[in-house]
């Protein structure tokens, strides 16, 4: 079977390459070895964000006095439901892709996709049969899997990944979470909303450590006031699993420490999906674990490209959305413009949310920058007052000279909402003085923004 372009993997990347080509007018095969709609949607940001959601009705039933509300009875978390609604959650999306590849033409081919040669796919299905295919152009989004430490072998039962994590018939009554990125944080917060006595080891100073480190020091205090056992600049060197509980040696900066839990989260990052792709045979370069590419997303072999999670930048569905059209569009003979990949937000779905685009104030400053910033705390909001949750704040940073916005860093409720504002106002070159003559509605979480550039400039009110 011969088509335009085949795309190795539905995830974010793939399906969004697939649909636009389909748009594009060319004939296009999507090659899927699981579920279509990739990690994301089946394994990671959807079903994570409902099992959140329930620990939110969860917190809100448990704290309902304080509003007003009186709830009789004793609430209490039934994880095989919460389960069935993450699960279901996820399901429902992945039921939509499968539609929008439908409504636009676009065949799907269940199996393993590896590349054999010149123009060529051969794809392995479920009981090891093998087919050829062939593309004008193939397009890989493989995406990652979690990546595993010599010290954490996952054994999918007292060792788990955030796979094993989303599918937990029963609660554990303790756990420890090794890593505290977004994924690490996000179960760490979630176990613990539940009531299980969960650790949070964190290799770095900080938690999320990514984040601006202001940041990251109010999320840290908003984990201990959960009162989560958090432990940075710490490693796990070793984890005995032969007993009923996991006896996890820690290192930190005072000596060893051991912590026993019923479970071990591993959620130290993600490795690339690059092996076994044939991209050895056919002499397609990579470096560090990702697939090198241009701009347009083209690999060194002609007709072969790469998005999403296997090439450089950060491992995020947004990113590998742009990158699909960006890849698309430019080889069907369009004129797309590169992306900026230093106006990608990030956000973790943790209480308080946390999100940001842009330069932190310690990395404007380490580039040369001579900066202005703001801050404006929650605690000043009407909005978040009348709401019950004032934790947080929003930071922005501006170039002095210019005005230009360097970042901007936020962390409290809803703010993965609000962050789409700066990503937006940055792509359009808005300056520092024109967030503060903006007009932003009262009262919103949002207006925190203006303020927060207001204070930047030494012309805040309400501080």
């Amino acid at each position: 079977m011969k088509y335009d372009i085949i795309v190795i993997g539905s995830g974010p990347g793939g399906y969004v390459a697939a649909i636009r080509a389909s748009q594009l007018g060319k004939k296009v095969a999507v090659v899927e070895k699981a579920e279509v709609g990739g990690i994301c949607l089946n394994w990671g940001c959807i079903p994570t964000k409902a099992l959140l959601k329930s620990a939110q009705v969860y917190t809100y039933i448990n704290h309902a006095e304080s509003y007003g509300i009186k709830v009789e009875g004793e609430a209490r978390p039934d994880m095989e439901a919460v389960v069935a609604r993450s699960r279901g959650v996820a399901d429902t999306m992945s039921k939509g892709v499968q539609y929008l590849f439908k409504k636009n033409n676009v065949e799907v081919i269940a199996g393993y996709g590896k590349l054999t040669a010149d123009k060529q796919v051969e794809v392995t299905d479920a009981e090891g049969n093998k087919t050829l295919y062939e593309a004008d152009d193939i397009i890989l989004a493989t995406g990652s899997r979690v990546r595993e430490l010599p010290a954490l072998p996952i054994d999918g039962k007292k060792i788990i990944g955030y796979r094993q994590a989303l599918v937990l018939d029963k609660l554990p009554e303790s756990m420890v979470v090794v890593g505290s990125g977004a994924i690490g944080s996000e179960f760490a917060f979630f176990f613990t909303s539940m009531g299980v006595k969960v650790t949070l080891v964190e290799f770095l100073p900080n938690v999320v450590p990514n984040e601006d480190e202001e940041v990251s020091k109010q999320v840290e205090r908003a984990f201990k006031k959960l009162k989560m056992n958090v432990m940075t600049e710490a490693s796990v060197t070793h984890v005995d699993t032969t007993g009923e509980k996991c006896v996890c040696t820690i290192s930190t900066k005072k000596g060893e420490k051991t912590v026993e839990a019923d479970i071990v989260l591993s959620a130290v990052g993600v490795q690339t999906n690059i092996d076994n792709l044939g991209l050895e045979e056919l002499g397609i370069t990579t470096e560090r674990g990702k697939v090198n590419v241009d701009e347009w997303y083209r690999t060194n072999v002609a007709g072969v490209y790469a998005i999403g999670d296997i090439v450089h930048g950060p491992a995020l569905a947004h990113k590998a959305d742009h990158e699909a059209i960006i890849c698309v569009e430019k080889l069907c003979g369009l004129n797309p413009k590169p992306l900026n990949y230093n106006n990608i937000p990030g956000c973790t779905y943790t209480t308080p949310e946390v999100a940001s685009v842009g330069l932190s104030e310690a990395k404007a400053i380490a580039a040369g920058y001579e900066v202005k910033v703001g801050k404006f705390p929650f605690t000043a909001s009407g909005k978040a007052t009348a709401a019950g949750n004032r934790d947080g704040f929003i930071k922005v940073v501006f170039d002095a000279k210019t005005g230009d916005w360097l970042g901007c860093h936020m962390v409290g409720d809803n703010v993965t909402e609000m962050v789409a504002s700066a990503v937006l106002c940055r792509e359009l070159g808005a300056k520092g003085e024109d967030i503060i003559r903006a007009v932003f509605p009262h009262p919103t979480m949002s207006e925190g923004i203006m303020e927060a550039a207001a204070a930047a400039y030494n012309e805040c009110v309400h501080l």
